[in-house]
């Protein structure tokens, strides 16, 4: 009787030190819960900073494609060096140094900022995003920052072919996108019987087209501006409608904190002038001697473009 008593203690306490167990996970939830309805607009900057996560302590690491002047491209020296310019290239420098940050640029083709984003391998992506509802399952959007539009380009031979959108739709013709860009969307969507071509990188399609290969090309308009004005047979023709012209920077989706003082920074640069500044110094560049695209295993770019 001893025995069975004993053994019937010890299992009461078994199953009381268990129902204990359950009772503290949903504290856990709670607790997590917690932590992610964290006020960050309601903290000072000090406080936000200090706040903030990464995914390398202390640096501000940024995917972008540099092949889409005059938002990031290679300007070439007069020493032949190739350095990192664009208007959001300047932009990623006022946000690391806003918020206390190094900055590390890691250049990758579009559709790769898009992945790494997703893997959230890195906080920032920085590639001329609009912020299409689609990419909200992998990224959180920034404030806007600038307001562009897009084109369709043609050469200045195959201008008189197309008089409006319309003439556009023909399976006759040939039209290049950038892999994964909003210009895919455009492209199909205004002119679905023709054939559509996509490649990695914009310079690709600039080639391909003044190359006889494509009868045109969906472009975001200030980029075909930068390219109309180094390459003259290349012709941005029509306005392609748009509902979402804004751009914003893609932030690694959950972090809060981090959104927080980006929008706070994006603040900042646009309310004293500096984004405007940004702009223009771009394009001023993007008009001289520039490499479009990723550099060699040596750094260097394959060729220059000016």
């Amino acid at each position: 009787m001893k025995k069975l008593f004993a053994l019937l203690l010890a299992l009461s306490l078994v199953l009381s030190l268990a129902a204990c167990g359950g009772k503290d996970e949903p504290a856990e939830e709670g607790a997590e819960e917690g932590a992610e309805s964290v006020d960050y607009a309601s903290m000072s900057d000090e406080d936000l900073k200090a706040a903030i996560t990464t995914v390398t302590a202390g640096t501000l690491t940024v995917a972008t494609s540099p092949d889409f002047a005059p938002y990031e491209f290679y300007a070439i020296g007069e020493d032949g060096q190739a350095s990192l310019a664009g208007f959001e290239m300047s932009l990623a420098q006022y946000i690391a140094d806003y918020l206390g940050l190094t900055l590390e640029v890691i250049p990758m083709d579009f559709d790769g900022t898009l992945l790494e984003l997703q893997n959230k391998s890195v906080d920032l992506g920085m590639a001329g995003y609009s912020p299409k509802p689609e990419r909200a399952n992998i990224m959180d959007f920034s404030e806007i920052f600038y307001t562009g539009g897009q084109s369709f380009v043609t050469t200045q031979a195959n201008a008189d072919k197309f008089a409006s959108l319309e003439d556009t739709n023909s399976s006759e013709y040939t039209f290049g996108a950038q892999t994964g860009s909003i210009q895919v969307d455009l492209a199909l969507a205004n002119s679905p019987d023709a054939e559509l071509i996509q490649l990695p990188k914009v310079t690709d399609i600039g080639a391909d087209l003044v190359a006889g290969n494509l009868d045109g090309a969906y472009i975001e308009t200030v980029v075909a501006q930068s390219y109309a004005q180094n390459y003259p047979e290349r012709k941005v023709l029509l306005d392609v409608p748009y509902d979402q012209e804004d751009s914003g920077l893609g932030v690694s989706k959950g972090n809060a904190a981090l959104l927080e003082g980006v929008n706070r920074a994006i603040a900042a640069v646009l309310a004293d002038g500096t984004m405007d500044q940004f702009v223009t110094e771009a394009n001023e560049l993007a008009s001289g001697t520039t490499y479009e695209g990723l550099l060699d295993e040596n750094g260097e770019a394959a060729s220059a473009e000016g």
